[in-house]
């Protein structure tokens, strides 16, 4: 059905979210434009209740042209956005408009053929070309562009003024607890799954609602209100990679440590561990300080309720846990290595003592020699 079908009971857009690790920082003010469009803060404003003083961090991004993409549904002009982050982390955003009679025709947007062969594959080309145009203000850049990850938002807006979001969510559930886990077929899905699968839903008004999952997500709104929500997603989305690509660092230190613990302690390899190790803690104690930074929702304003329920989606409270126990290892293999270090100068320095005394001894022998004599 065209986008402009006045047959159509539902409008909106599906968004789909691609988060992308390419460096471990970019240099901030380094960067004014990005593929050719100029970069500037991103205001998604907030339509409902929130703190006087905005917690949460506003990246820079760009607007590209629109293009044009074969959907499930005819041809359609996307919209195309990309932010940057300090941090090293890009989200790339294509938003596609859609016109259905009911909720099931909106089940082939998640498919492989457009969502891994057409929407996927537009976004590892724009991430690659942004990758290599970074690559000059970026510290330690990506040498491959990791597979990132990724989220797809159904963002429907509100039918009409006597909508009532609870009652229509009741009616759908089913329905909707296959888009938000993207499966085909929802009659096939078992009502226990139907019901966890949306059990993390939240409503402001009574004409809104989203239902948040791990693959995807739906959001029923007024079309202006779409943005406030979709960012929180968007970063809980980007917080997912950037802890992914934490993840990796660490095992890459630990790994690296494990082997140069091997070593024979005057090798070459194992006398820098020492120094490695206390540059990697360094290093890992900003980047956690970065992360924390993206995302500061906190209290029971509505945004702060949606990052939370994204949060418990995404486990990163289990992503940050695993990462900690790393940390505690290698912070572990940090204080061993210091004091066997420290002992060793100490064996060093005691040895020296003994040497010194032996010398004084010799010394004061060899002249009462000389006096004997």
């Amino acid at each position: 059905m065209p986008v402009d079908d006045p047959t159509a009971v539902l409008k909106g857009e599906v968004v789909f979210f691609h988060a992308f690790d390419v460096a471990y920082e970019l240099k901030r003010g380094d960067l004014k434009t990005l593929l050719g469009k100029p970069l500037v803060p991103h205001q998604p404003g907030v339509s409902k209740g929130s703190p006087r003083q905005q917690l949460f961090y506003l990246p820079r991004m760009a607007q590209l042209d629109p293009v044009t993409l074969r959907t499930p549904l005819g041809d359609a002009t996307a919209q195309r956005i990309v932010k940057v982050l300090p941090i090293g982390a890009v989200s790339i955003t294509l938003r596609v408009p859609f016109a259905v009679a009911a909720l099931e025709g909106l089940i082939p947007f998640h498919h492989p053929a457009f969502a891994e062969g057409v929407i996927k594959a537009h976004a590892l080309v724009l991430a690659e070309q942004l990758r290599k145009e970074l690559a000059p203000s970026a510290v330690r850049p990506a040498e491959e562009l990791p597979e990132g990850e990724d989220y797809q938002v159904y963002c429907l807006e509100t039918p009409d003024e006597a909508f009532h979001s609870e009652e229509w969510f009741r009616l759908h559930r089913r329905t909707i607890a296959a888009l938000v886990t993207q499966e085909s077929e929802p009659q096939r899905l078992s009502h226990q799954e139907a019901r966890e699968s949306t059990s993390r839903y939240l409503t402001y008004y009574q004409s809104d609602l989203v239902v948040a999952d791990w693959d995807a997500a739906l959001v029923v709104d007024r079309p202006g209100d779409f943005e406030e929500t979709l960012y929180a997603m968007e970063l809980a989305n980007l917080q997912l990679e950037e802890l992914i690509a934490y993840d990796r660092i660490i095992d890459a230190a630990l790994e690296k440590s494990y082997a140069d613990l091997m070593k024979p302690p005057k090798s070459s390899r194992r006398k820098g561990l020492l120094p490695h190790l206390r540059e990697v803690r360094i290093d890992l104690a900003r980047f956690s300080d970065e992360i924390s930074n993206i995302t500061k929702f906190f209290g029971d304003w509505h945004l702060a309720r949606l990052y939370d329920t994204m949060s418990k989606r995404f486990h990163l409270a289990d992503w940050h846990r695993t990462i900690d126990d790393k940390l505690k290892t290698l912070d572990d293999l940090y204080e061993m290595l210091k004091q066997e270090h420290n002992h060793r100068v100490m064996l060093v320095l005691e040895a020296s003592i003994v040497l010194m005394f032996v010398i004084d001894i010799v010394l004061l022998l060899t002249e009462l020699g000389k006096r004997w004599h």
